[in-house]
């Protein structure tokens, strides 16, 4: 009688144990650089609409009045920002925060000298802790 060689059952459930252990280990890998990444995107949306909003007050000599996503920041005949960004989705944890709130300070209607814009972050990023952050003109500050 010859023996035909092949796996046995416990063989192939190992295998496709461990091939399931591996898979659920790198779609939690992946889950966490996503998030890492939306945070990297916030403080960088952040980064660039103090920058928009540095050049602004160069020219016009205040802040705007207000802004808002999917609008652009622009004076007289020169645009600093195209369209401001929205946040990206989802809000990692952020529930009731996830949008950039930009408060006109120092001022009155037409006139503010100063600003602040709220942020949140799913997880610390450096020296920037999770949850809500501010912007303002002298960087950002913690609360």
């Amino acid at each position: 009688m010859q023996r035909k060689k092949a796996f046995t059952l416990i063989e192939l459930l190992v295998v496709i144990a461990i091939i399931g252990l591996l898979s659920t280990l790198a779609v939690v890998a992946l889950q966490q650089a996503r998030a890492r990444a939306r945070d990297a995107r916030r403080l960088s949306d952040i980064k660039q609409i103090t920058t928009a909003l540095a050049l602004y007050q160069q020219d016009a000599l205040v802040y705007p009045n207000t802004l808002a996503s999917s609008t652009s920041i622009s004076y007289a005949t020169t645009t600093y920002m195209q369209i401001v960004p929205a946040p990206p989705t989802p809000d990692d944890g952020c529930s009731g925060s996830s949008q950039y709130t930009y408060l006109p300070e120092g001022g009155s209607f037409g006139s503010y000298s100063s600003y602040s814009i709220q942020y949140c972050l799913g997880a610390a990023n450096n020296s920037i802790p999770a949850g809500l952050n501010t912007a303002t003109p002298a960087g950002i500050s913690l609360r």
